[in-house]
């Protein structure tokens, strides 16, 4: 175990607790630029790491809210399954080949930051709007677009669910910030609670898929995975409990700010 590991894992156990963030969006840069780890290793053990943190998030949104829509999480990963093995299928590939990765990861890293980012900055937005329209009963059905593109709501979700799968398998980024807010505008119907519960539903195999994948190709540290557990399961409890004390609309801003900052410092590497 390293104390600067899990003092790292604290801290961002917390701000994801403050904010509801990824901790994707907040870790993998950390990790890369304050302790020199290399991106792909960076993703990779990050993709584990929100796959055992996102578990226990899911369990009391299914079990204590009922708050997962099981048919669309359905839908998001007949795309991002796919597409998740072959990206990896595909860095599998230039590996054995010779070719250097850590420019696609890096570049895509970048962009799902800043894709990140910009999220966090209309995510409120369409959460003010949602407040303002009737929703569906989450117990008894499945909320439906109206209209001439209502045919189109089952593959833009499959759509969307492929775009996150590439995505999140480069950069262990956008399976909740862009999941979200991808939701928000396909299913406008769907209470808060249920499109939270159900894009952290997806995320689940989703990041396993991708972090099993990577640890097969050797960019997933152990050590650093568990040192980052023990610090941020705290970090994230006591982070959900000081969030009603903390006003949203000053952290997102600032928070977004930064992420772009990184963004940008990603893609022009």
């Amino acid at each position: 175990m390293n104390g600067a590991y899990t003092f790292s894992g604290f801290a961002v156990g917390l701000l994801v607790g403050l904010t509801g963030v990824g901790g994707g969006s907040l870790m993998t840069p950390l990790l890369v630029f304050l302790f020199g780890f290399k991106p792909a290793v960076a993703v990779g053990t990050d993709l584990l790491f929100a796959a055992i943190t996102k578990t226990g998030g899911v369990w009391v949104h299914h079990g204590k809210h009922g708050s997962v829509d099981w048919k669309i999480v359905g839908w998001l990963a007949l795309g991002s399954i796919p597409f998740a093995l072959i990206t990896l299928y595909v860095l599998k590939y230039l590996m054995s080949v010779g070719k250097e990765t850590t420019g696609a990861i890096t570049f895509t890293l970048g962009v799902a930051l800043l894709l990140t980012a910009f999220s966090l900055l209309v995510r409120s937005v369409l959460l003010r709007k949602a407040a303002k329209i009737e929703h569906i009963d989450d117990d008894h059905s499945t909320p439906t677009n109206t209209g001439r593109f209502k045919h189109l709501q089952i593959p833009a979700t499959v759509l969307i669910g492929a775009v996150l799968g590439i995505l999140v398998t480069l950069s262990s980024v956008g399976a909740g910030a862009l999941g979200t807010v991808a939701l928000l505008f396909l299913y406008p119907k769907m209470t808060t609670l249920k499109i939270v519960g159900t894009d952290l539903a997806h995320a689940i195999p989703l990041t396993a898929v991708a972090g099993i994948g990577h640890l097969s190709l050797g960019n997933v540290d152990l050590v650093l995975l568990g040192s980052l557990l023990v610090g941020s399961l705290p970090g994230i409890w006591i982070g959900s409990h000081l969030s009603a004390k903390i006003p949203e609309r000053f952290l997102r801003p600032v928070l977004a700010s930064i992420l772009m900052l990184i963004g940008l410092k990603f893609v022009m590497q």
